[in-house]
């Protein structure tokens, strides 16, 4: 969970000729497949392909993301640079210890959004509360699901040959014969 503070913001309302002064927000972050959904849901577009975002797309998944209740709208208006590469750090922070060191460097060239999570955690058995945790760790259990859910790898021709000779050895004493 991310803790993102909006600073406080005094600016001048020229139609009402007066000084405007907001409170310092404090917004309880998570980057999670229910945020993502949110999102897409909004937006009717992948949130994770590589299209760049306008900043109202990118301010509107920080609203997607605040688990805060009773935020009042006009606080996302005064998000500050300093605060979009802090929820970018987090976004891209891996939030698990595991790591794929024989991944096949492979491209994967279909669009995934929150329906194809969704079913990945379906046809996995993975339970729905996961929907809420960091979504790099939920995509790294779905990715280890599917790795160890991968039927052993074939033989090698060397294993092959050795496996077959043993197996004839064998047969040959068994029945008493030279080949």
């Amino acid at each position: 969970m991310l803790k993102l503070i909006i600073p406080a913001v005094e600016q001048y309302d020229e139609i009402n000729d007066e000084f405007i002064t907001t409170k310092e927000q404090v917004l309880q972050l998570e980057h999670s497949l229910v945020s993502l959904s949110k999102w897409e849901s909004k937006w009717c577009k992948p949130f994770l392909s590589k299209e760049s975002k306008t900043f109202e797309e990118s301010t509107d998944y920080v609203r997607c993301m605040t688990l805060t209740q009773n935020v009042d709208p006009s606080v996302y208006a005064y998000i500050t640079d300093q605060n979009v590469a802090q929820v970018s750090q987090y976004i891209e922070t891996p939030m698990t210890a595991t790591i794929f060191s024989n991944e096949k460097k492979t491209l994967n060239r279909e669009i995934i959004t929150a329906e194809i999570i969704y079913y990945w955690m379906i046809s996995m058995t993975i339970p729905f509360e996961c929907q809420k945790w960091h979504l790099n760790r939920l995509l790294t259990l779905i990715n280890v699901c599917n790795i160890k859910n991968q039927p052993a790898g074939k033989m090698s021709k060397k294993e092959l040959i050795s496996r077959n000779k043993t197996l004839n050895e064998s047969r040959r004493k068994s029945m008493n014969t030279k080949g």
